[in-house]
C-alpha cells in the first residue's frame, strides 16, 4: 500500500468545531453506528460522522469520506456506484473500527437539482465532467477541509483512507490529517454506470480497474 505523509499543520480555526450530538442507531441486524453531529463547521452544513466497530483499532482508524448521493444512497440508482460504496464502507468499517464521514456535498458539490440537470446532459451523450462544464460548474467542487475539521473534533490525526479518489487523500493532507494508507474500494460496475466510472478513471484519475 502507498504511504501519504502529512503535508501541512492544522489551521487554528479547526479548534472551533465541537461535537453537539452523539447517539447510537442500529443500522442492520448485525451492527450499530454512533451518529455524531458537529457545530462550527466552515460551511455550516449538517455533516455527520458515523463511528463503527471496536473502539480500539490496530493502528489508525479506517475512514471513508462519503459524499451524499440521494439517488444512489437512498434509491439505489445504477447510474453511479455511490450506494454500493457506502454499504461496503459501513460493513467493512464495522469490522475494523473507524468512521464514515457523511458529507452533504451532493453531485460532487453542485447540489441535487444541478446533478439531475447534469444527468439530462449525460443522457444525451456527454460524460459527467463535460456535463458539469456545460452547466458552468467545475469538475469537483467538494471541500475535504470539512472532513479534516470533523476528524480533528473526534481526536483523529491519522487515518487509513478507504477511497479510490486521490483528491480525497490530498484534501486531508493539505488540511493537516495524516493519511497513513489508502485502501481501495471495490469496483461496482454495471451497464448503466460503466461510462461514468470510465470518465472518473480517465479524467478524475480515480484508481479504478475496469475491464473495457
Amino acid at each position: 500500500m502507498l504511504t501519504f505523509p502529512r503535508k501541512s499543520v492544522r489551521p487554528p480555526e479547526l479548534e472551533d468545531v465541537e461535537i453537539c450530538a452523539s447517539v447510537d442507531i442500529a443500522l442492520s441486524r448485525k451492527f450499530s453506528g454512533k451518529f455524531i453531529g458537529f457545530t462550527g463547521l466552515a460551511d455550516d452544513k449538517e455533516h455527520v460522522a458515523i463511528k463503527l466497530g471496536p473502539d480500539k483499532t490496530d493502528g489508525p482508524p479506517l475512514v471513508r469520506l462519503h459524499s451524499e448521493c440521494l439517488t444512489g444512497d437512498v434509491f439505489g440508482s445504477m447510474r453511479c456506484d455511490c450506494g454500493e460504496q457506502l454499504n461496503e464502507a459501513l460493513n467493512l468499517i464495522s469490522e475494523t473500527g473507524g468512521y464514515v464521514l457523511y458529507l452533504r456535498q451532493e453531485g460532487r458539490g453542485i447540489g441535487l437539482i444541478e446533478k439531475l440537470r447534469s444527468y439530462v446532459l449525460q443522457s444525451s451523450g456527454y460524460d459527467t465532467y463535460e456535463a458539469n462544464e456545460m452547466l458552468n460548474h467545475g469538475h469537483d467542487l467538494r471541500d475535504y477541509g470539512i472532513a479534516s475539521q470533523m476528524l480533528t473534533a473526534l481526536g483523529v490525526e491519522k487515518v487509513r483512507l478507504l477511497t479510490n479518489n486521490l483528491s480525497k487523500v490530498r484534501g486531508l493532507q493539505e488540511s493537516g490529517i495524516e493519511v497513513c494508507e489508502r485502501v481501495s474500494t471495490s469496483t461496482f460496475v454495471n451497464p448503466h454506470n460503466e461510462r461514468y466510472l470510465n470518465a472518473k478513471r480517465q479524467k478524475g484519475h480515480h484508481q479504478i480497474k475496469l475491464k473495457l
